[in-house]
């Protein structure tokens, strides 16, 4: 086997793995916990950048994934569960997998807030699955990150490190699923 056919090979498994993963968690205890890791990375990276609670309440609604983990060697992918909210309110359920291939090498985690700008740009998740491409850039949270921040298609991303360390120059995107809440579930 060649090595372009290993890395066919490695990549359809990264998406084969992904793709099992259902978007709303199974139980109640699970759904009650992904969403104090959504209100606690909320709260985290609000203390890290004080700017971005504002930005966040101008939007009709974030996504936030409080637990994403990324990992590669030449072909890679990442994955993370999240909520999304509207207008401050949860709303929904999402998944978030993202598959590379390129110079890569090592892996994190770390916490992702996905801000959309306008309803049109809230649609497009709650629509059932959504593609961010490579024209969109994550702003690494830093004080006053969120000030400097600007939409792109309606959408603004913005990440917390939280351990591990990778390189990579890789041409990747994210795609977004989603799941509504029932009305039990989001109160």
């Amino acid at each position: 086997m060649n090595s372009a056919m290993k890395t066919a090979a490695g990549f359809a498994v990264v998406i084969g793995v992904m793709a099992g993963c259902s978007t709303a968690p199974k139980t109640a205890e699970k759904r009650d916990s992904l969403r104090s890791q959504a209100d606690h990375a909320i709260d985290t990276m609000t203390a890290k950048d004080a700017t971005l609670r504002s930005f966040l309440d101008r939007a009709d609604g974030y996504a936030v994934y409080p637990n994403v983990g990324k990992g590669g060697a030449v072909v890679g992918g990442a994955y993370g569960k999240g909520i999304v909210y509207e207008q401050g309110r949860p709303v929904g359920y999402t998944d978030l997998t993202q598959a590379s291939a390129g110079a890569q090498l090592g892996g994190q985690t770390y916490s992702e807030v996905i801000v959309f700008e306008n309803a049109a740009a809230l649609d497009r998740l709650k629509g059932g699955t959504y593609s961010l491409g490579a024209g969109v850039g994550a702003v690494i949270l830093k004080s006053g990150a969120a000030r400097e921040a600007r939409f792109k298609d309606g959408v603004a991303v913005f990440v917390h490190p939280k351990a591990g360390a990778m390189a990579e120059a890789t041409v990747s995107g994210q795609k977004l699923t989603y799941k509504t809440m029932s009305a039990a579930e989001a109160q």
